[in-house]
Formats: C-alpha cells, structure tokens, sequence
C-alpha cells in the first residue's frame, strides 16, 4: 500500500511540474472604457496593466527596434477617429537588447483616442499589436482585440 502511495504522489507530482512549465506568460491585461465629451465627441481609454518586471513598448520606437505599440481601428460609417492615438510620457532607456534607446512603459499605461460620433451610441472596434519584454526575455508579438461601447 506504501508503494502505491509513492507512486502515485511521484505520478501527481510530475504531472504538476509539467502544468507549471507548459504555462503561457501574459504580463499584460488590457482594459477599455469610454467617455462622451459632448453628443458628437467621445475618448476612447485603453489601459495596459503590466505585470512587475515587465515593460510594453510605446507607440514612437525607432526602426530596428522592438515591435511598436501599434492601433488599428477599421473605417466605420457610425464615427471617425480624431487624430492620432495618444500616449503619456514613456520611461526612455538604453537597451542592451537592441543596441539603442527605446521608449516603454511600466506598470501600466492609458492609451486615448478621441473620435467624431456619427451615431449617439456606437461601438468601437479595433486591436492593439503589442510586444513585452522583462530583463531576460521578450515575449513574440500580440494582438488584442477590443470593443467598446459608447452610451
């Protein structure tokens, strides 16, 4: 009966190492939101929660670089997006890495875009292109998806 128990411990053992290495990182979460500033103007907020150690890379990267921040919002009939998608100030930095100074955030960060609404109420779609990296690692590119509502 001991023998069966040992066993089976080394088998549950085993089989939760596995788990733990096989685990996918994701040190960003994305979150959205928006705001009327008037009936035909509205801001659309996206935040980036960053996990500790980890930075997302602004918009503004130089070529040669790490994969920029990037937005895409497809044409819609029901709003127009006004002007560029705004950033705060990024953390700027030589990096080792990529032999030049490269512009990221940490912790997280609000991205804005302001847009003309056609319509009173509306969704925004569209998706965020994001690359992560830590001290020892960077993560390949992601794409995030979003959709927010505008009442």
């Amino acid at each position: 009966m001991r023998f069966t128990t040992k066993l089976l411990f080394a088998a549950l053992l085993l089989l939760s190492l596995q788990r733990v290495t096989g685990q996918i990182l994701k040190p960003v979460r994305w979150s959205y939101g928006a705001k009327k500033t008037s009936a035909t103007e509205a801001v659309v907020f996206i935040k980036a929660t960053i996990d500790e150690g980890w930075h997302l890379y602004s918009q503004h990267v130089a070529e040669g670089g790490p994969v920029k921040t990037t937005f895409t919002f497809p044409a819609s009939k029901e709003y127009t997006l006004n002007g560029s998608t705004q950033e705060p100030k990024p953390i700027v930095r030589m990096e080792s890495a990529f032999n030049m100074q490269v512009a990221f955030f940490e912790k997280s960060v609000i991205f804005q875009q302001k847009i003309k609404l056609k319509k009173q109420q509306t969704t925004v779609k569209g998706s965020v292109e994001y690359m992560t990296c830590n001290d020892e690692k960077c993560l390949p590119p992601d794409t995030q998806a979003f959709s927010i509502p505008i009442k």
